[in-house]
Order: C-alpha cells, then structure tokens, then sequence
C-alpha cells in the first residue's frame, strides 16, 4: 500500500538496550520536511502498523523497565514484551512539534509509545491531550527536562523521561524539583563508555549504537573460536558449491549452529511454505546463493562480546536495508551482495578482529571485498554510497540522509519504504 506521508519525512532508527545489553525496543525518529509542516498523521501511522501490528493483546507489548528507585516520580509499565514473534515496543521520536501535536491527536495504538519534548509537556495548552492519551493507554515519555515543575496529572501521564548524555554531562546539577530523579533513559550513547557510565548514574535503558568505541586492532591471531570458523568452512563451501554430504558433515561439528542456522530458515522472514529441517533440505530449498546470506547472519551472530546484542541488531538490520535500498535496480546478484556487505560491514566489531584480516578468511564477492576494506570512512567501494545512507539513517540526522539519497537518486519516499521493508524483515527474524 502506498503511503503519500512517507514522501514528505525521513525516518531513522535506533535500538532501546537494557542493561543487559538486550534490545527492548526501537526508536523511530521522524522528521518533516520543515519544522512546521504536518504530513497526514493518520497515514504515517497506517504505514508504521505495516511494520508494527497491534497484538490482539495490546498489554504485551508495554515496555518493562524497572526504576531504581520506587519512591522517585517513575512509572514502570508491568507488562513484558511479547515473546512471539520478536514484538518490541516501538517509540517514535518525531522531531516537528506540528507532527506530533497531529499524531497525538490521532491518538496511535498503546503498543507505538510517544515521546513528547519537556515544552510542549510543560505548556498547560497540552494537558488536557496527555491525558487523554494516558487514559487510552498510550505509553508516553517525556524527553527532557522541563524548566518547571510539571503539575502532578501531567507528570502521570509519563512512564519515563529520556534524557540526552550531554544534557546529563552540561547539568551536573540538582535535579528539577518534580522531575524524575534518576534519568530513566539516556539517549546518545555512541560507544560501550558512554552505555556503562549511562547505567552508572542509575539509568534503567539507553538509547544509542555502539559504533563509535575504537576499531580492533590486529591480533596476529592465526586461529578463529571453532563456532566461527565452522561457519567460516560452511561459507566456504556454499562459495565452492560443495557436495551437500561434505557441508552437512561440517555443520555437524557444532550442533547449536546447526540449531540457529534452521531457526534464521524457518522465521517468517524467509516466507517458504514447508519447514526446512536439514541444511541439506535448505539447500534444495533454496540454492546456495540464498543460502549464503542466512551464513552472513550466522557468522554475525556467532559474537560473544559485551556489546555483541545489539551490534548483532544493527548488523541484522544494515543487511536488510542495503538489500531494500537496491531493490529498485532489479538485479539480485547485487541485492543478494548488498546485503552480505550490510552484515559484514559491523563483523570487525562483533569478532574484535580488523576487517583486513577477516576478508581473507571468508570469502566475499570483489565489490563487497572493496566496500569493506573501504571502511571505517566508507569513502570507496561500490556499495559505499548505500552504506553511507544506512549509516545516516542510524544516526537519525535527516540532513545526512537527503543528503546520501540525493547522492544515489532515490526519492524520499522509496528510501522510506526501505526502511521500514528492512524494519518488517527484522522484527520477524528477532522471533
């Protein structure tokens, strides 16, 4: 279905981490073409129920973050996310108070929660809708810190602040007289410090990739972990189109591969009518050149690091964008090597390892291996201008992201629709 608000905003994402490092939920930031401007609130959110259905229960997905301190002014939602599925919450951030004084009054499902800035909840003009929202059971949080003390039935209406890092560093100061206490969801975290310093000052979640922390340097290691090099063999072996005998025998080696490997196969992601239940069957099935890509989310999987969820999450997700953005040019050759570049591009990270080294260990088409060796500024390579849109959408800059898709000469509307392709395709491998 084609949805006209799509052409008249850029969207970006970003994970909500617990401090287990696990993903609880996305951030959607939304942003209008102009400040002022109001694309149909209505459509948008159709478009975004898409990606995002509203579960028959609509309590399951209310996120679950528990404030350190009861007695401070935090509301934390009971329900826990929904098991089937890979459902998460899902919180807009739409940068254009217009937008969102429209989405607000269209009243959206429980399960897309709002984040409303700390003026617009601090101006009594607004109370009067909060309330509403809280009374259909919308989770709201509030971003920022508001000047004065919010009345009491405002303060309800929030289950959460979110508060930006350098916010928190500038401050340093007292904390708002009936605000929050502890900041309950720092956002702007942009590497494993900043995260660890965030849950250190008592925050219950962050928001935030983290892509910034210092790139591996080389190891001089001549060996792989054994999970990682059986996928390795495997890739390997898909490349030279092995017997399946020979593949088979390789996979058996590690049993909880095998495991991961027919769970990627059998999400609904992948759509096959029949249960695949042999990597010969999934050969078959599919072919190798399929199969190779569900090998790239394997080998990304295979990281045991402290930030290894959600650099899987991003990983997973760059994949299926890169795949989405070259939808358009018909070739699935290309789709197929975008998509392995898309998950390759964070595996330096995930396997602590250079991407020079780990390039020669797995075999890659010559345009990925370009792309790669590229990095980390992305300058060169084939695929580098899509990489460098994936990268802007991360990071939720709207300028970044018109700027690259003008750059690739795709509209607004088709990078948008690759976005929330990409987003559908996740939410239904995370089940």
């Amino acid at each position: 279905m084609a949805h006209p608000s799509l052409a008249h905003v850029a969207l970006g994402y970003s994970p909500m981490i617990d401090r287990q490092r696990a993903v609880v939920a996305t951030r959607v930031t939304v942003v209008p073409d102009h400040s002022d401007a109001a694309p149909d609130a209505q459509d948008l959110i159709s478009a975004l129920l898409e990606v995002w259905p509203a579960p028959a229960d609509s309590g399951e997905l209310k996120l679950t973050l528990r404030p350190l301190d009861p007695a401070a002014h935090r509301v934390a939602t009971s329900a826990a996310p929904a098991r089937s599925g890979g459902a998460h919450p899902v919180s807009l951030n739409i940068a254009g108070e217009a937008l969102l004084r429209a989405v607000m009054d269209a009243v959206p499902p429980p399960h897309l929660m709002l984040e409303v800035p700390a003026f617009m909840a601090a101006d009594p003009a607004h109370a009067a809708s909060l309330q509403a929202l809280r009374e259909a059971g919308s989770v709201l949080l509030i971003k920022g810190r508001p000047l004065t003390p919010l009345a009491p039935e405002v303060l309800a209406c929030f289950s959460h602040s979110i508060v930006d890092t350098a916010d928190e560093r500038r401050t340093g100061a007292a904390p708002t007289p009936g605000v929050r206490q502890v900041t309950t969801v720092q956002a702007g975290t942009r590497n494993s410090a900043d995260i660890e310093d965030a849950f250190k000052r008592g925050a219950v979640a962050v928001l935030g990739w983290p892509l910034d922390d210092p790139l591996p340097k080389s190891t001089g290691r001549s060996t792989v972990p054994t999970d990682i090099q059986v996928v390795m063999e495997l890739i390997n072996g898909v490349e030279r189109e092995e017997p399946v005998q020979r593949l088979e025998a390789i996979l058996k080696r590690d049993p909880t591969l095998a495991f991961r490997l027919l769970r990627y196969l059998n999400s609904p992601a992948f759509g096959l009518s029949a249960e695949i239940n042999s990597f010969g069957h999934a050969i078959m099935m599919l072919g190798y050149a399929r199969l190779k890509r569900w090998l790239a989310l394997l080998l990304a999987s295979s990281s045991k690091g402290a930030n290894a969820k959600p650099l899987m999450h991003a990983a997973v997700r760059r994949g299926l964008l890169m795949e989405e953005l070259g939808r358009s040019n018909g070739d699935a050759e290309m789709r197929g090597e975008m998509f392995i570049c898309g998950v390759f591009s964070l595996l330096d990270r995930l396997l602590q390892q250079p991407l020079s080294e780990l390039v020669g260990s797995v075999p890659v088409p010559e345009r990925v291996q370009q792309t790669l060796l590229g990095l980390p500024d992305g300058s060169s390579g084939p695929y580098a201008p899509y990489l460098a849109l994936v990268r802007a959408v991360e990071q939720e800059t709207a300028y970044d992201i018109r700027e690259c898709a003008d750059q690739l000469l795709l509209g607004p509307a088709e990078v948008n629709r690759a976005v929330l392709g990409a987003l559908r395709g996740a939410r239904q491998l995370d089940g």
